[in-house]
């Protein structure tokens, strides 16, 4: 009987301390790192949009006249020259008007005359004293209605003249007819607006974007930027563009608010055609052979008992290094010097290229309204990122963000070099089943991600 007690006493003590150091192990939190290393590159942060490919120059031909279109000369895709005839409207019922306003010119004409030989007349009878005054003021009164009446006629000969000459349309640029709105016995009807019968696109090889940027982005966007962009038709193939014009007019739709911003396009090759759909991106700022690393390291807020808690002020991110300061000023001047440098060429440029106007019948030089200038090191900012130490803790180093291209994120600091390991992600080893999370009041308040990677 005391064997068994003894026993028994043995195997509950043993079960006691089994179940002691499972507790005691099972509480016990290790975590799995995710390492990338900062590498030396460069960096492009751009803003991405759509717009549409339209000519330079486009004109679309109206009419002054109204009538029937008795002849086309040009169709779609015909090489113009500015004067050329490219349509006729039916000519009689305009020829007509012609011949009764030539006609009431003869009769205003004759009345004149024949009131010219009252005047005589009376003019010598009242010199003779033979008439009265009155009747002589009476002929000249006449005299001169007649003459008025024949000013009118003329001009109203003249008009019909030019409504004739209306019926013959002419290009009014050299170009390439891109559309084509009617055809030969279609009624065209002047009395309101001018009906379009064609669209002339002036030069194909110099084409324009147009794209709509939102109001979040647009503070990037500067004259003289480069923009790439695609189209369908050619998707393994990228085409280029200068930023020509930032729109001040704003559009609204669904509460959302754009602006349009306009880049030329150099299109030689004629492969661009007009009202195509381009995706593109537009260059704000780059950095090159910079410090990076990915975004991923900066966002990642690890738990609080992975953190070495034993590190100093300066090292654990509160504080940064006198060097570090003094790096992020110079290059903050340096850039700013950079961008300012780069609007004012922008400016020059703008202003060297009168003839740009002049393609739109604007023969006037005014000076342009330009927004603020946007400098890159403006937006710059402070983040951490992390690094195991000996005793396999997190460390945080305090950096200085520049250029972002949504993937890695320039960053400057004095503690860390090119190849040097990082954390970009602490993944627990407990078992998912007995993990509890960190209450937000006794501290951390980390959130565990799907597989238990803290971000």
């Amino acid at each position: 009987m005391k064997t068994k007690l003894i026993a028994s006493g043995a195997i509950f003590l043993l079960l006691a301390i089994i179940g002691y150091a499972a507790f005691f192990r099972g509480n016990t939190q290790k975590y799995r790192f995710r390492f990338d290393t900062v590498s030396v590159g460069k960096l492009t942060a751009s803003v991405s949009t759509t717009g549409t490919v339209n000519p330079l120059t486009s004109v679309d031909v109206g009419t002054q006249a109204s009538g029937i279109i008795s002849k086309l000369y040009a169709d779609f895709n015909s090489e113009v020259k500015a004067g050329q005839v490219i349509a006729k409207i039916d000519p009689t019922t305009l020829v007509q008007a012609v011949r009764d306003a030539e006609a009431s010119l003869s009769s205003a004409q004759a009345q004149r005359a024949e009131s010219q030989r009252i005047v005589d007349r009376e003019k010598a009878l009242h010199d003779r004293a033979y008439d009265s005054q009155e009747n002589y003021d009476s002929a000249l009164t006449v005299n001169e209605l007649n003459a008025a009446a024949v000013r009118s006629a003329e001009a109203n000969l003249s008009e019909a003249r030019t409504n004739l000459a209306h019926a013959t349309i002419r290009a009014p640029i050299s170009g390439v007819v891109i559309n084509r709105a009617v055809n030969v016995g279609q009624t065209v009807a002047a009395s309101f607006s001018s009906p379009t019968l064609f669209t002339i696109a002036n030069d194909l090889r110099k084409m324009q974007v147009e794209t709509t940027v939102d109001e979040s982005d647009i503070g990037m966007i500067n004259l003289g930027q480069n923009a790439t962009f695609t189209v369908d038709a050619y998707p393994d193939e990228q085409f280029s563009g200068t930023v020509s014009q930032i729109r001040l007019a704003p559009a609204t739709v669904e509460n959302v608010v754009t602006y349009t911003v306009i880049f030329d396009v150099n299109n030689e090759q004629l492969k661009l055609i007009p009202g195509m759909t381009a995706n593109v991106r537009i260059q704000v700022a780059s950095a090159e052979n910079c410090l990076k690393v990915p975004n991923m390291a900066l966002r990642l807020q690890p738990p609080g008992d992975a953190i070495d808690t034993s590190i100093s002020t300066a090292a654990t991110g509160k504080g940064a290094p006198s060097s570090a300061l003094a790096a992020e000023s110079l290059g903050t001047a340096t850039a700013g010097r950079k961008g300012r440098a780069a609007h004012a060429e922008a400016v020059v440029q703008r202003a060297e290229e009168p003839a740009r106007n002049a393609t739109f019948g604007i023969t006037e030089v005014y000076p342009e309204f330009e927004k603020g200038a946007y400098v890159p090191s403006h937006q710059s900012g402070r983040a951490r990122i992390w690094i195991l130490n000996a005793k396999g803790k997190l460390e945080p180093v305090l950096v200085k963000t520049g250029v972002s291209d949504g993937r890695y994120t320039e960053v400057t600091s004095p503690d860390l070099k090119p190849g040097e390991q990082i954390v970009v992600g602490v993944e627990s080893s407990a078992d998912a089943a007995g993990y509890q999370a960190q209450s937000p009041f006794t501290g951390g308040g980390q959130q565990r991600q799907p597989g238990g990677l803290f971000r």
